[in-house]
């Protein structure tokens, strides 16, 4: 079974969101803003920093898979549950979603 992000639409900028520059991570840090706001969404607008712990959090099996389903619609990537919940945080979730994007 393969664990790569497999890109299904690139989003192509069209939001108007600038690339910014790469952090240490390897993604993009507007990248690492646009998850950790994402995961902010789906834990009642709470402010979620780029290295918090998703279980932490209070991060489930539903919330992870309703944040999988976002990023697969808003960046044409689809992550696999397993590398989500490795990742555990949106850092890490943000250079899985940069990988997938390269992969094209």
């Amino acid at each position: 079974m393969e664990s790569s992000p497999k890109v299904i639409n690139q989003r192509d900028g069209q939001d108007g969101t600038p690339e910014g520059e790469p952090v240490s991570s390897g993604a993009p840090a507007s990248l690492v803003k646009e998850v950790s706001a994402l995961w902010a969404a789906h834990f009642g607008d709470r402010e979620v920093g780029p290295e918090d712990d998703f279980f932490v959090l209070g991060g489930n099996s539903l919330t992870g898979i309703k944040i999988i389903e976002q990023v697969a619609q808003d960046y044409g990537v689809q992550l696999s549950v397993r590398d989500f919940y490795l990742a555990q945080t949106p850092t890490r979730v943000a250079e899985l979603i940069e990988q997938g994007r390269t992969r094209t």
